[in-house]
């Protein structure tokens, strides 16, 4: 095949429906998704690809689940692994691909467990119970992990609590599998730090905050202690100062080629693009416009950064656009697809 085939992973809640993960060829040229076919799990809520793109894990409702990537993107399920809590929101790998961390929303929970060579996740190495008291408002104020992250350089795991507007930083044991806390990165009062990702070089993180409907963009450096150091030197907003009240941003992602980044909001039910200065980690943004859809959960450029997908959780529909970065603009260019109550895309360039 050439080099620019692609399927797209589509995660979903299985409300009416007993398949949670769908599996969908990329027409590149016209910017949409052909369905191919759907795997029976119990609400995947997030799912990820291992760094060396041999494996999909998925959240379920009794854990996670475990694929094997085949040479044609379908998957072959491996194993499936309790986490010991409540369904979790989030989970990633290491970059050496031997831990997957998983992030709970609803307990407050993180949990460590190990994996195989062969890609099955085993045994649960270590579980921390996140504790405090944040603001008391509305729903922000227990523990909610809502993501779990490794930095580039594989020395910390970094996990934002919406609920006690901060993230937590560990240092993780190779060999036991146990976390150490080393830093706590605050943000605002109610800001509810949601996702965070990290520049190519590893100088920078980027924390987006799910009510403050903004982007913190921070410096990451490693002291002769050992220990992490960050300075905030942005914030960037995802709406604008008129926009609908209970507006919620939800998205962050880079583009495939790391120069750009794409977040989302429900409430204006918008998407947004920033543009990664190269020399100082700062963003700019590109455009801000709406996504024909309720909810954006999700979403993300194609990986010729020509179009982009929205997952619109609430609507049920993925709604598709071709995309000029170099104007700012975004139009529809494609039918909408019906798919109940979508979380998570991937895309995943086959062989």
């Amino acid at each position: 095949m050439a080099d620019n085939k692609y399927v797209a992973y589509v995660s979903n809640y299985t409300r009416k429906t007993k398949n949670g993960i769908s599996i969908f060829d990329v027409d590149m040229e016209k910017g949409t998704f052909v369905f191919r076919n759907s795997i029976e799990i119990t609400n995947s809520s997030y799912m990820t690809c291992s760094h060396n793109d041999h494996f999909l894990y998925s959240i379920t409702d009794l854990g996670v689940k475990s694929y094997e990537i085949q040479d044609d993107g379908s998957l072959d399920e491996i194993n499936s692994a309790s986490i010991n809590g409540m369904r979790g929101c989030y989970l990633s790998t290491d970059y050496t691909d031997r831990y997957l961390f998983v992030a709970g929303y609803h307990d407050g929970k993180i949990t460590v467990l190990r994996v195989g060579e062969d890609g099955a996740v085993g045994e649960i190495t270590d579980e921390i119970f996140v504790s405090g008291m944040g603001e008391v408002s509305d729903r922000s104020y227990v523990p909610h992990v809502s993501c779990v992250k490794m930095s580039r350089d594989n020395k910390f795991l970094f996990a934002s609590d919406t609920g006690m507007d901060h993230v937590n930083v560990y240092s993780l044991n190779y060999e036991t599998g146990k976390l150490k806390q080393m830093d706590v990165i605050r943000s605002d009062v109610n800001s509810g730090p949601r996702h965070m990702i990290f520049s190519v070089d590893n100088k920078y993180v980027y924390i987006l905050n799910e009510i403050q409907n903004s982007i913190d963009v921070l410096t990451y450096t490693i002291l002769d202690s050992g220990y992490p150091d960050f300075e905030k030197i942005q914030t960037v907003y995802n709406v604008k100062d008129y926009h609908a009240a209970k507006s919620m941003s939800s998205a962050l992602k880079f583009s495939r080629d790391k120069k750009y980044i794409i977040s989302s909001c429900a409430g204006v039910n918008s998407v947004v693009i920033f543009k990664v200065d190269e020399n100082d980690g700062t963003l700019s943004k590109v455009l801000e416009l709406p996504i024909s859809g309720i909810y954006p959960k999700d979403c993300a450029l194609f990986p010729d950064s020509k179009h982009l997908v929205s997952l619109n959780h609430e609507s049920s529909t993925l709604t598709f656009f071709s995309v000029d970065l170099e104007k700012g603009l975004l139009a529809m260019c494609a039918k909408e697809i019906k798919i109940d109550n979508p979380n998570c895309v991937i895309f995943h360039k086959i062989k």
